[in-house]
């Protein structure tokens, strides 16, 4: 069959810099809100019952709809997509800064979460279309990886800085400059290629079954956190969407034009990045959940110090992603960039199993972020560009929503599966040493702290094991030479592939 690729746009370097801006701004502003959370609390009276939601409405919209979004992307033109997605974030935080009570704030967060779920896909499918050559592929994604790792630690920086010295209601304010910067200059300098549009319809269907599926699957492990992994309501969510999803994958392996073509899940190197990366996050979102709590509770940082506190990890993953993902991306096999990378990142992991009330930061902290950083960093870069390599262009924004399903469904399981383990060992180390601290307030005040580090470092001991299952997935399921193969046009033609017709990923992958 023959292949055409277009040129690579003289605009996309240009491109690349909103690109990248729109993606910092949706990743750190999973983060960012946790910082101000307390505040808009007080402010807006919010109940202690109802506060995850903040958390949670944002998390369901965005896990739900990823994949919807990514297919819109692919019909509708991921410019226009990308944009529209900017411009509607821009305006749920907007409603969300001016939030007068509950349901507003709620209300607005679950619209942040709907229009970031059109807007990540399209920008990494954007990426993915418009950087061909494999050199320069990889310095893009090199830039793009960094931030997709760093820009959650950048939230809690930016987080702590506006809630310390303006208002809860900046770390709304703060998207909208970053989303109109974003979206005049990616409507000046984005050109999307044209073979690279779907014309097929929408598989409303599937559109259904997996955004209710997914919705079930990211709210139930949100449940198990707050009410237990028996609870009720919590196993009938679990069930619900393992009944939904697996109704999807039938519905996907019979439909004419699926929402997501099997064949893009199928593929072993892309199952392993999906899996791999879905665990990784599992085991970094528990990472800065307790780190953040240990700095700030143990520790007695302020909000500005704890981020500032997060910092070397931005700098190993800036380091890993471009310095060293970058370069060696188009000269060894992505496994041998993943696998290792896990590896370090569990290196550094396994030294937090060491934290005690009185560590250094200098001494432990310190290098142990450093090589999470590197890890991370390293593993991420290759990750992201494996994703989409060798898809059919009409099919990367459903791949690259794929990334961003992973990374979602991994960050809800990682809070409640890693918080439910520290609560339990926290919990048995008070039960077992508060009788020892007699009636003194300080002593039962040390036990108390020193359960919580006995919680994390319990719940850290189990993220090292995560990652070292990420690091032996890659090694094992990521078998291609990823030496930049571009993305294919299906002949220029820009209609839809036989969904039977798999060459350019076999072409891709040998």
């Amino acid at each position: 069959m023959p292949n055409s690729v277009s040129k690579p746009d003289p605009e996309r370097w240009r491109a690349l810099t909103f690109i990248a801006l729109a993606q910092l701004m949706v990743v750190l502003d999973a983060t960012i809100v946790n910082i101000a959370l307390p505040s808009a609390q007080q402010d807006l009276g919010i109940s202690a019952g109802s506060k995850q939601w903040v958390i949670t409405a944002y998390a369901l919209a965005f896990g739900g709809l990823l994949l919807f979004g990514g297919r819109v992307a692919d019909l509708w033109g991921r410019k226009r997509t990308f944009v529209t997605g900017l411009i509607g974030f821009a305006a749920a935080s907007a409603l969300g800064g001016a939030a007068v009570n509950p349901a507003m704030l709620f209300g607005s967060r679950a619209l942040q979460g709907a229009f970031g779920a059109l807007l990540a896909p399209a920008a990494l499918s954007l990426l993915a279309v418009m950087f061909t050559d494999g050199r320069e592929r990889a310095k893009a994604f090199g830039i793009y990886g960094a931030i997709a790792g760093g820009g959650g630690a950048i939230g809690l920086i930016l987080g702590g800085v506006l809630t310390e010295y303006l208002d809860w209601r900046w770390t709304f304010f703060v998207n909208i400059p970053f989303a109109v910067v974003a979206a005049l200059g990616a409507f000046a300098v984005i050109h999307e290629p044209s073979a690279a549009r779907n014309h097929s319809s929408l598989d409303i269907p599937g559109v259904l079954l997996s955004t209710l599926g997914l919705v079930s699957l990211v709210y139930g492990f949100t449940r198990a956190e707050s009410d237990g992994w028996s609870d009720g309501l919590t196993v009938s969510l679990f069930v619900a969407s393992a009944v939904l999803l697996a109704t999807f994958a039938r519905v996907e392996s019979r439909v004419r034009a699926p929402l997501l073509p099997l064949r893009v899940v199928a593929d072993r190197n892309r199952a392993g990045v999906y899996l791999s990366l879905g665990l990784a996050v599992i085991a970094m979102f528990g990472l800065f959940l307790f780190l953040t709590y240990y700095l700030q509770v143990v520790k007695g940082y302020s909000p500005v110090e704890t981020g500032v506190a997060f910092l070397p990890m931005i700098v190993g993953m800036i380091t890993g992603s471009t310095q060293v993902g970058a370069r060696l991306m188009t000269r060894v096999r992505p496994r041998l960039l993943m696998g290792p990378g896990f590896l370090v990142a569990s290196l550094g992991m396994l030294l937090l199993t060491r934290l005690e009330t009185d560590s250094s930061y200098p001494a432990l902290i310190l290098p142990a972020q450093l090589m999470l950083g590197l890890g991370m960093g390293t593993a991420f870069m290759p990750a992201m560009s494996l994703a989409t390599l060798g898809v059919h262009a009409q099919d990367s924004g459903v791949a690259s929503a794929m990334v961003n399903t992973s990374q979602q469904v991994g960050g809800a399981i990682g809070t409640a599966l890693l918080n439910t383990l520290a609560a339990g060992a926290t919990t048995a180390y008070v039960t077992e040493h508060i009788a020892a601290a007699g009636a003194s307030r300080q002593a039962q005040q040390t036990v108390r702290l020193q359960g919580m580090v006995e919680g994390y470092t319990t719940a850290i001991w189990w993220a090292v094991g995560i990652l070292l299952v990420s690091a032996t997935l890659a090694v094992t399921l990521v078998t291609t030479r990823g030496q930049g193969t571009p993305i294919t046009s299906s002949g220029g033609t820009g209609k839809h592939p036989d969904p039977s017709d798999d060459t350019p990923v076999l072409a891709a992958m040998h």
